[in-house]
């Protein structure tokens, strides 16, 4: 599978897309946040 075949979201806090991961293959609908560090500063949205 190519990556331009991957599902996509638009982080929340960044806005900018980032592409499915293995590591999310069992709960890709709850992921939000394209890294930790977003992960980290969901609390201070710019």
């Amino acid at each position: 599978m190519k990556k331009s075949d991957l599902p996509t979201k638009i982080c929340l806090i960044c806005q900018r897309p980032f592409t499915w991961r293995k590591k999310w293959e069992k709960d890709w609908e709850a992921v939000k946040y394209c890294s930790e560090r977003c992960r980290r500063n969901k609390d201070s949205k710019l």
